[in-house]
This record gives C-alpha cells, structure tokens and sequence, in this order.
C-alpha cells in the first residue's frame, strides 16, 4: 500500500540518532511561539472578516508583510513590474567574472499569503560567516505572485510563469548562462516550481531548466491519511487540518467537509483505483494543483531534481513519493531529509545566534549543491541522509 510504501522509504534514515539538546529547546519555543502567532493571527482575521472589514488572511499578511526587505550593501537589489507582477532580482555588485547561474524562486504560503523579502533567495546573501554570495555568484529572481482569495486560483501559475519567461527571455541582461537555470521554492512555492518545470517542457525556444530545486513541497490534494499526514496530524506550524483549511481557501471554497476530506471521502472510487499506486472536486485533480499526479511520459522528461523533506511535517511524504517517481522515470535525484527538521524552517533562519542550526545547515547544504551544478547534467545519483 503506499502508505507502506512510504514508511518502508523512511526505514534507511533510521541511523545513527544525533541530538543537539539545546538546539531542541530552543525548537521547541521557537516553533511554539511561531505557531501561536499564526493561530491568533488567523482568529483575529476571522473575526475582521465575520465583520464585514477584510478577509481572514489580512492580519496574518500584514505581519508577514511588515518584516522588511534584507538590504546589503555588497547587493545589487531591482524591483520591476511583468505584467502586474512584482519581481525582486538580486545580485552581487561584484562585476562577473563568467557567467552566473541563474536562480527562480517562488515563495510559500498556502497560496494566500507570503512575502519576498524573508525567503532563502535572500538569506544566500545574509550569511555573515561565510561570503556565500560571491562563492556562489547567482542572480536571484524573486516572484511576489498574486494572491488568493482575491486573485484566485489558478492565476498564481500564472503570475509565476510571467516571472520566469521574463527571467528566461533576459539572461544576457543579468549576466545569466543559459544552461544554469535553476527554478525553486518551498512548500506551495515548491509546488508551483514544479508546474513550471512541467509547463516549460512544451517549449522548446526556451533554454532549458538545469534543475529543479524542492524545499518540503506540497505537492497533491487527493490522499490525507498519507503516513505523514497521521504521524504529524498535530505538529505544531502546519497541523493537517490547517493543510485542508488553506487547500479550501486557496481554491475559494468555503471549507465546510473538514472531516469529510480529512477522510479522503472526496475522491471518487475510480481516481483512488487509478492513482492507489501513487496516493488517491475537480481542482485537486489539476496538474495545476496535484503535479505529483503528471503522466510518466512528462515525468521522465524533467531536469535534475533536489528534494528537501522534513520528518516532522506532514508534507513529508508528498516530497518522497515525487522522488520515487522522478527516480522510476529515470530523472537524477539529490535528496536532503532534515530528520529534526519541521515544515517552514526557513522561517527560524536569519536570527543570528538564535537561528536553529538545522536551518543553518540546511541552507548551507542546498548552497553547495547549487554551487556543485554545472551546465552539464551530473548522469550520479545522490542521496543525503543528513541527521540534523
């Protein structure tokens, strides 16, 4: 069954149990703190909305939004509108030595909220210990996509495909060589890089994308009793309930069946006999919405992939089925499984001594394996077990 499937995946990472006692404290609080704040703000927005004055996702974006923009002054930062869509593109002032790779990445947040100015595009250039932004010599594009339930769904494919023709388009601009171009993003965002991938396989006057890049992506609608969604039903950040709670709102629907979908009770007999291999409303059925759920003969077509999951998070397993089918097809695979990790780690990244080292080694891992990229595909296959 899959849900055998995917436990039998996890039973290599059972190894050597490394634990950093402070660290898990300091996790602890931090993950607490971070969860209560989203909870409260979420209330507060449903209050403002029963009242007639916003949506409910309003005091949760204004929070979000308030953090500003990380600005440096070793960084060359443009903002610029494509077609009604914002887009920040950072790089380093330093002039290129050769061509730089060029960097997509898309934000999380369910589709309905998020911002562009405290993601890992540009925590890359935050990094005080070690100059990472001339070691690494990217150009950054950032997409501040429109969001639903105002702009919805699925217009935020959208936005993000403007963002990266217009990146693809203008490489020589940027100093970009056309053979490094690497699409990412994490949770949602991570979803709508890999729709993008997908998308941009039909056109061929385009460079194509060296590589794809998943921090603990979400990446189907259709199976919510998956081994992650039941171990981690409760977790803290992103429990599963507020998984299906963002899913309604970000497809504008008012979400009345919670019970319902958490018992997968949404997905007719005959989808589960066909997709029961892989996992099991006419949304969720979208490639849009569930890329996980693409035909093998565009599966086996896609770049190089690099996967990050998180044992706590109930995404997790979206992360290792995709794995499995890109490596069954064929596709490269590098997988990084951060064993103490939880979903939205990126967010506890950036607070100096007070960051959690998982975070920090995870950044500092996908930064090496963007720096390892060459503009020929690697043919090895690697699989990092990291224990942090």
């Amino acid at each position: 069954t899959l849900q055998q499937e995917c436990s039998s995946k996890m039973n290599p990472l059972q190894t050597k149990n490394t634990t950093f006692k402070s660290d898990t404290i300091m996790l602890v609080v931090q993950t607490s703190q971070h969860y209560s704040f989203q909870i409260l703000s979420l209330q507060q927005g449903k209050i403002l909305e029963k009242l007639g004055i916003c949506n409910d996702f309003a005091v949760l974006r204004a929070a979000v939004d308030g953090i500003p923009p990380w600005r440096d002054s070793k960084l060359l930062i443009k903002d610029l509108t494509v077609d009604e869509v914002p887009l920040r593109i950072y790089q380093p002032k330093s002039p290129p030595t050769s061509k730089r790779r060029g960097i997509l990445y898309f934000h999380g947040g369910a589709g309905t909220f998020g911002s562009i100015s405290k993601k890992w595009a540009s925590f890359i250039f935050q990094v005080k210990s070690k100059p990472l932004h001339f070691s690494l010599q990217a150009c950054v594009n950032q997409c501040l996509y429109r969001l639903s339930p105002e702009h919805p769904y699925p217009g935020q494919y959208f936005d993000c495909l403007s963002a990266t023709l217009y990146f693809m388009r203008n490489l020589e601009e940027y100093h970009v060589d056309p053979g490094l171009i690497i699409v990412s993003g994490d949770s949602c965002g991570a979803n709508f890089a890999t729709v993008i991938c997908q998308i941009l396989l039909n056109d061929r006057d385009l460079p194509k994308v060296r590589a794809q890049v998943l921090l603990y992506p979400g990446l189907q609608g259709l199976d919510f009793q998956l081994p992650s969604y039941q171990q981690n039903a409760f977790g803290p950040i992103l429990p599963r309930k507020l998984v299906i709670y963002f899913c309604f709102r970000y497809l504008n629907r008012k979400p009345t069946v919670l019970k319902d979908i958490i018992q997968n009770c949404h997905v007719p007999e005959s989808m589960r006999q066909k997709y029961k291999k892989w996992v099991t409303v006419k949304e969720i059925l979208a490639g849009t919405f569930s890329p996980l759920l693409a035909e093998d003969s565009i599966i086996c077509q896609l770049p190089e992939s690099c996967i990050v999951t998180c044992e706590f998070d109930v995404l997790r397993d979206d992360g290792l089925l995709y794995k499995k089918r890109l490596e069954d097809n064929g596709v490269p695979v590098t997988w990084h499984h951060c064993k103490h990790g939880f979903h939205g780690i990126l967010a506890f990244f950036g607070y100096g001594i007070f960051s959690l080292f998982i975070c920090i080694d995870g950044i500092r891992w996908r930064t090496q394996l963007l720096r390892s990229l060459t503009a020929h595909p690697l043919k090895l296959h690697h699989e990092f077990r990291f224990q942090g």
